[in-house]
């Protein structure tokens, strides 16, 4: 009975302890689903200014996070090519059997088992086994040079992968700057359509009831019917904008097409664009930092290091090697059994089948090709910051001009109300009067944000972000 107690207060125990965990699981879960809720609800009300765009993307945008990886695998590569400079060290057992007098004989002194009554059946010795356990070092001590080039050309490869991550990241933030301000101008486009589509509707009403009231002409109504086309014509393409630049930053951010966001103005929209130096300088500046080039002359360096690593085939290899183990009949270790061997063997290839000279011909051919492509990659900036410098100008000289448009828009819309109101002009001139006055405005707001994608172009094209 009391062992039948025991049992019953163990199960219990055990019992407690089970519902104890699964109610601890239980809550974890909660409190995970809780989380994931907390953060779903934060990101799905994630507003994003232009740094915290560009910041996000620099974390999360999968070309990046690829060029990163390719870093590391540049820097496995010279893990690999340094390996040259390391002994390989192996182990490695084997077994035969044999009844070839030569191989027996060679067995039985390898076993140290030779005996004068050997001599009598060296012809038929019979089938004799042989067990051999050994540990084999092999140093290269000279190949050329070629692993000494191979490694430098690693090296380089190291630089070569983290330029193309400057360049990413150089062309990533500019194309983030872009599509925020495409997404702005887009917005501010939609709110003077919207506007145009109220004033032009509200005539449109009063029109018509004058029209049929026998005071305003048919032409009138006709004419604002196809101004009412034109704003929601505005209005259709602005929406469209908004949604297609916005659809561009959720994929710059690395962002799912479900995910919600909105985009906030920051101070950096309120700025005015401005020239800071001539194109020479800029020109000067970029081709002192911007990546490609440095890429370019990257990978000149890194032919020309495996151009000199395949030339050193010609040259002769040294290596030191030394073996250690042991000859026995069955499995086990004896240091009775045991040999030693160690020595240094040259080597030097007298005809390859021309495979060497064909091998020093396409790594010459590919160093000729490096130094093309740096040529052209360089002629490639030096028209991308002419173009960058020239639109930046242009998107300037349209500001001052859209400006100056705005100021008489205003003027002459007043003029016109006035006249209006003194029953001098139509109803058609005011409102191609009030829609020529939005359309300055949005052509104002339009040249801002072109000067200041043109600025980012500009800032790219010199290689500011890298």
């Amino acid at each position: 009975m009391v062992k039948t107690f025991k049992n019953s207060m163990l199960s219990l125990s055990l019992l407690s302890v089970l519902m104890l965990a699964s109610f601890l699981v239980t809550a974890e879960t909660v409190d995970k689903n809780a989380g994931n809720k907390v953060v779903t609800e934060q990101s799905s009300s994630q507003s994003y200014t232009l740094d915290q765009a560009i910041d996000y993307a620099l974390a999360n945008n999968p070309d990046l996070q690829v060029a990163t990886e390719r870093i590391n695998e540049a820097d496995a590569q010279l893990g690999i090519a340094l390996s040259a400079f390391y002994p390989q060290i192996s182990a490695r057992v084997g077994y035969e059997q044999s009844n070839n007098p030569a191989q027996v004989f060679s067995m039985i002194v390898a076993q140290r088992a030779f005996e004068p009554s050997n001599i009598d059946t060296i012809n038929n010795p019979g089938y004799r086994g042989n067990f051999r356990p050994e540990i084999i070092g092999k140093l290269s001590l000279f190949r050329g040079g070629q692993d000494y080039y191979n490694s430098k050309a690693a090296e380089l490869g190291i630089d070569a992968a983290e330029f193309e991550r400057s360049t990413v990241r150089n062309a990533l933030i500019e194309a983030v700057t872009a599509s925020y301000y495409a997404y702005l101008a887009a917005t501010e486009a939609q709110i003077v359509a919207q506007e145009s589509i109220s004033s032009v509707t509200s005539e449109l009403s009063q029109t018509k009831a004058q029209y049929e009231a026998g005071t305003a002409l048919k032409s009138d109504v006709l004419s604002l019917d196809v101004k009412l086309a034109e704003a929601q014509d505005a209005e259709i393409r602005a929406t469209n904008g908004i949604e297609i630049s916005k659809a561009s930053i959720a994929n710059l951010l690395g962002l799912p097409n479900s995910q919600a966001f909105t985009i906030a103005s920051s101070f950096n929209q309120l700025m005015k664009p401005k020239l800071t130096a001539s194109f020479k300088d800029f020109l000067e500046l970029a081709m002192a930092q911007r990546p490609e080039v440095k890429a370019a002359a990257n990978q000149v360096e890194i032919s020309l290091r495996k151009l000199r690593s395949e030339q050193g085939a010609y040259l002769p290899k040294a290596d030191a090697f030394v073996s250690y183990g042991q000859n026995s009949q069955s499995p086990g270790f004896s240091s009775a059994n045991d040999n030693l061997t160690a020595g240094v063997s040259v080597e030097m290839e007298l005809f390859s089948g021309f495979n060497t000279k064909q091998r020093v011909n396409l790594a010459e051919r590919k160093a000729a090709e490096a130094r093309e492509t740096e040529r052209k990659i360089k002629l490639g900036v030096e028209q991308e910051v002419k173009t960058a410098f020239l639109k930046l100008q242009e998107a300037l000289a349209r500001m001052h001009v859209t400006e100056t448009a705005v100021l008489s828009a205003d003027e002459a819309l007043r003029l016109v109300n006035e006249e209006r109101r003194a029953e001098i002009v139509t109803v058609t001139r005011y409102i191609e009067s009030e829609v020529a006055r939005n359309k300055a405005r949005s052509n104002t707001v339009a040249a801002h944000y072109d000067a200041l994608s043109a600025e980012a172009a500009l800032k790219k094209a010199v290689g500011d972000w890298k």
